[in-house]
């Protein structure tokens, strides 16, 4: 494998993770066990963001990264997703905090459909 595909599988992982922050809590309507997979996800994608931290596949992917010379798809249309240009820190606290506002609301939907459900 390339490392240059190596890069480009990591980007890809990198935003299921973030997908799976965002909405995973939503997998616990089909199987409540997913909570429990969801649920530290979800604290490791917040801390990161209003931390200010580095996700470590962050420099895992710009290891692979640097070492190409051509710029793929995922590259030059997922990465802005990733990392977007400009990022402030105040809105870095914004993404954080609706991560966890969007959570939130999910977790509430899945509690509600739960117990109506009995």
């Amino acid at each position: 494998m390339s490392e240059q595909m190596l890069a480009d599988a990591i980007v890809i992982v990198h935003l299921l993770f973030i997908g799976f922050a965002l909405l995973g809590g939503l997998l616990a309507l089909w199987r409540r066990w997913w909570l429990w997979l969801h649920l530290p996800a979800l604290g490791w994608a917040a801390l990161v963001v209003l931390m200010g931290w580095v996700c470590p596949l962050t420099p895992l992917e710009n290891r692979y990264r640097a070492a190409g010379y051509t710029s793929s798809f995922i590259e030059h249309y997922l990465l802005p997703i990733i990392y977007p240009p400009g990022l402030s820190r105040e809105q870095q606290w914004l993404l954080g905090l609706a991560l966890l506002a969007v959570n939130a609301a999910i977790y509430t939907w899945v509690i509600w459909r739960w117990r109506r459900s009995r």
